[in-house]
């Protein structure tokens, strides 16, 4: 079933009033009435299954959006479909630089075609506008000390070696795979995976597992930071609320820090709808918390794995090509 068929149907039935009444995101926050969650032989809610959450909205308002909170039908049509045409890998272009960051032909993307099933113009739903709080100036220099990995120059004029270069070019993380999981230009899915006392959730970017255990133990010592984060997860009534501390340093999102506070709650509130909300708390970097939400949509499609590191010529060839040029500098 293709995500617009499962949006048609169970918008009208979930979110039509509330997009009237302008609080579309109530619809999201409870199941429909008819609807019975799925139990597992110990009794929690079924959350298992592969999930996609590839959606063309995006997480910040456009500012092209101004003030307005959701779509119209014929907003939404065609805002996907210039989101599609504009993402077309096979569009060739006069810039070499461009189609060098393509890199692969249209086939091989999977960036999703349509906007959220309320036709919100942003996954953030919390500050109203849309966009993430004021960073605060770590948070801006954080991002300002990133590598600008759009420009090709930036690994060609690269005088260190593997280790100095950014996480997704080394094939450690990247930031879309999260916690928190957002929308990517493909490998969208996850899968979750339920025993009594632990939750996993298989991503299929970057192909982390996260083990989330149940059990109500403490969180790591703060001196134990993970690329992951440390998570500890707990039921509110149907929902899954996993909290997650303990970040390094270098895995950083939208210019967090390590001390950020993951909240995330999944909630099953359809057969093929898992709700996926998180919220960021990280006073350090960002002059308020802010939440997001993505409703999954179940697939019957696999989970590939992320062969990354393996044949990984990319890193090595960034390599040789500033020591060319270093060389030809001499």
């Amino acid at each position: 079933m293709s995500n617009r068929r499962v949006f048609d149907e169970w918008l009208p039935m979930c979110a039509a009033a509330a997009l009237v009444a302008g609080v579309a995101s109530a619809a999201y926050a409870q199941p429909r009435t008819e609807y019975t969650v799925p139990r597992t032989q110990y009794g929690h809610p079924d959350l298992q299954g592969i999930w996609s959450n590839a959606v063309v909205t995006p997480l910040q308002r456009p500012a092209e959006f101004g003030d307005k909170a959701f779509l119209t039908e014929a907003e939404a049509e065609e805002y996907e479909r210039r989101q599609v045409a504009s993402r077309n890998r096979d569009n060739r272009t006069a810039d070499r630089s461009v189609d060098v960051r393509n890199a692969y032909n249209d086939f091989w993307w999977d960036s999703g075609t349509n906007v959220v099933a309320t036709r919100r113009t942003s996954l953030i739903i919390d500050p109203p506008d849309g966009r993430i709080p004021e960073r605060t100036p770590a948070a801006n220099q954080r991002l300002a000390a990133e590598p600008d990995t759009r420009n090709p120059d930036t690994y060609l004029q690269h005088t260190g070696g593997p280790e100095d270069l950014d996480l997704m070019t080394r094939c450690i993380r990247i930031n879309s795979a999260g916690p928190p999981m957002l929308p990517s230009a493909y490998n969208n899915n996850y899968q979750v995976v339920q025993t009594e006392s632990h939750v996993l959730i298989i991503n299929e970017m970057v192909h982390e597992t996260r083990i989330i255990p149940l059990d109500g133990r403490a969180p790591l010592p703060g001196n134990m930071p993970h690329w992951l984060g440390s998570s500890r997860g707990h039921w509110e009534g149907d929902t899954l609320v996993v909290e997650t501390t303990n970040f390094m340093e270098e895995a950083t999102f939208q210019g967090s820090g390590a001390n950020m506070h993951l909240v995330e709650r999944f909630t099953r509130i359809d057969e093929n709808i898992l709700l996926y909300e998180f919220t960021v708390d990280d006073p350090e970097s960002f002059a308020a918390p802010w939440t997001a939400q993505i409703p999954s949509v179940k697939t019957d499609g696999l989970m590939y794995e992320y062969a990354c590191h393996e044949g990984n010529r990319g890193l090595e060839r960034i390599l040789r090509g500033a020591r060319a040029r270093e060389r030809a500098e001499q």
